[in-house]
C-alpha cells in the first residue's frame, strides 16, 4: 500500500472525479444555463455515488454525454463500473456498447454524416476504442486491488506458518530439555533418596533417623514436583490442567515443616475466599524460593512466613534475620534466577514483588497478588 494513502482523507478520491466532471461540464458548454449544462452538471453530480450504484450512475451521466458533450462524467462512470464490482462479459459488453453508440450519435442525429460511409467507420472505431479504454483500466485496477488482497493474505499465512514452524522448534526443545531435566536431576535426586533410605535402615541414632526420613521425603516430593514440570514441558502449551494438582496455600504447612528451618507461620488469609490457581502456585512458589534462599545464604536464621490480605489482595512475606555464625554454609549452587523468576511470575498474574536486604542484617521477600478467578 501507498504510504500516502494513509495520510490523504478518504473524501478526495470521492469528490476530485466529480469536480473534474464540473469543470469539464463549464469549460465545455459555458456558464449559460440550458438542457446541456445542467444534465452535465446533474451528470458530475451523479458521479458522487458512483461506487455504491455503478450501473445507475453510468445510466445517469448518458444524457449529459449524449446532449452536453463531456467527457469526464462518462468515462469515469463506466470505469467504475469495471472496477468496483465484479459484472459478467455482458454487462461489460451492454455498457461499453451503449458508451460507444452515445459517442458516434451526433446531437441531434440529423446530424449524423450519413453520405460519408468513410467518415462514418471512422467514428464507429473511434467510439469503440474509446469505449475499451476506460473498461480495460478499470479492469486493470481491479485486478490490481484484488493481487494486493491476495499477496496480503499470503503474507498474513506466511507469517502464521512462521508462528507454527516457531511453536513446533518450541515444542521440541523444551522435549529435549524435558529428557535432559530427566536424566540429569532426576538420577542425582534418586541417588540422594536410597542413600538416605540406607541411613534411616541402618543407624541407631533417632535424630540421624529423623533427618534421613525427612531427606528422603524432600527427595520422593523434588521427583514428583520434576515429574509434574517434565510432563508440561512435553505438553508444549497443551491444557495442563489434566496433570497431578500444583501445589497451594494449603500445602505450606507442609512446606515449612520440611525445610528444616527455624520458621514462624502466620496465617492470616480465609482459606474460604475463592482464589485462581495461578496465584496461590504463585504465592506457594514464593515461599519456596525464600526457604531456599535462606538456607542458601542465611544459615540458622530465623524466618518468619506471612500471608494475609490487604485491600483485597493476597500478599506474601518471608522475613528472615541475620545468618547464624556457628552454623555452618551448605556450599548449595545458585544461579541467581530465582528471584527474577518470582518477579516475572508476580507482574505476570498483575502483582508485585519486592526483595531487599533488612536493617539487621537479614532480608525481607514481600510479594502482592490480586485475587483472581
Amino acid at each position: 500500500m501507498n504510504p500516502g494513502a494513509r495520510s490523504r482523507p478518504a473524501w478526495v478520491p470521492l469528490v476530485a472525479p466529480a469536480a473534474l466532471a464540473v469543470a469539464d461540464a463549464l469549460l465545455v458548454n459555458g456558464v449559460t444555463p440550458g438542457a446541456a449544462l445542467l444534465l452535465s452538471l446533474a451528470a458530475a453530480a451523479a458521479l458522487l455515488w458512483r461506487r455504491r450504484f455503478p450501473v445507475t450512475v453510468f445510466l445517469a451521466v448518458l444524457p449529459g454525454f449524449y446532449i452536453g458533450y463531456i467527457w469526464f462524467a462518462p468515462l469515469i462512470a463506466l470505469y467504475t463500473v469495471a472496477a468496483v464490482r465484479r459484472p459478467d462479459r455482458r454487462l461489460l459488453g451492454v455498457t461499453g456498447l451503449l458508451f460507444a453508440v452515445v459517442h458516434f450519435l451526433p446531437y441531434p442525429v440529423s446530424d449524423l454524416p450519413v453520405h460519408d460511409p468513410r467518415g462514418l467507420a471512422l467514428d464507429a472505431v473511434n467510439a469503440v476504442v474509446i469505449a475499451a479504454a476506460p473498461i480495460a483500466v478499470g479492469l486493470l485496477a481491479r485486478t490490481r486491488h484484488e493481487l494486493d488482497a491476495r499477496l496480503d493474505e499470503l503474507t498474513r499465512s506466511r507469517a502464521r506458518e512462521d508462528r507454527l514452524l516457531a511453536d513446533r522448534v518450541l515444542a521440541t526443545e523444551r522435549a529435549r530439555l524435558a529428557r535432559e531435566m530427566h536424566d540429569v536431576v532426576a538420577h542425582q535426586v534418586s541417588l540422594i533418596s536410597l542413600q538416605a533410605g540406607a541411613v534411616q535402615v541402618s543407624t541407631a541414632d533417632t535424630r540421624a533417623r529423623a533427618g534421613a526420613r525427612t531427606i528422603r521425603e524432600l527427595s520422593v516430593r523434588t521427583l514428583d514436583e520434576l515429574r509434574h514440570m517434565v510432563g508440561i514441558l512435553r505438553a508444549a502449551g497443551a491444557d495442563t490442567d489434566e496433570l497431578t494438582p500444583q501445589p497451594k496455600l494449603a500445602d505450606l504447612p507442609r512446606l515449612l515443616e520440611l525445610s528444616a528451618l527455624d520458621v514462624t507461620y502466620e496465617d492470616a488469609y480465609d482459606p474460604a475466599v475463592e482464589r485462581s490457581e495461578a496465584v496461590e502456585r504463585a504465592a506457594f512458589r514464593t515461599v519456596q524460593e525464600a526457604l531456599t534462599n535462606v538456607r542458601k545464604h542465611a544459615p540458622g536464621a530465623k524466618v518468619r512466613v506471612r500471608v494475609d490480605e490487604p485491600d483485597g489482595g493476597l500478599r506474601v512475606e518471608v522475613r528472615n534475620g541475620p545468618a547464624d555464625s556457628a552454623v555452618p554454609a551448605p556450599g548449595l549452587p545458585g544461579g541467581g534466577h530465582g528471584l527474577v523468576g518470582l518477579r516475572e511470575r508476580a507482574h505476570s498474574l498483575g502483582g508485585t514483588l519486592e526483595a531487599r536486604p533488612t536493617e539487621d542484617g537479614g532480608f525481607v521477600v514481600r510479594a502482592r497478588f490480586p485475587r483472581g478467578r
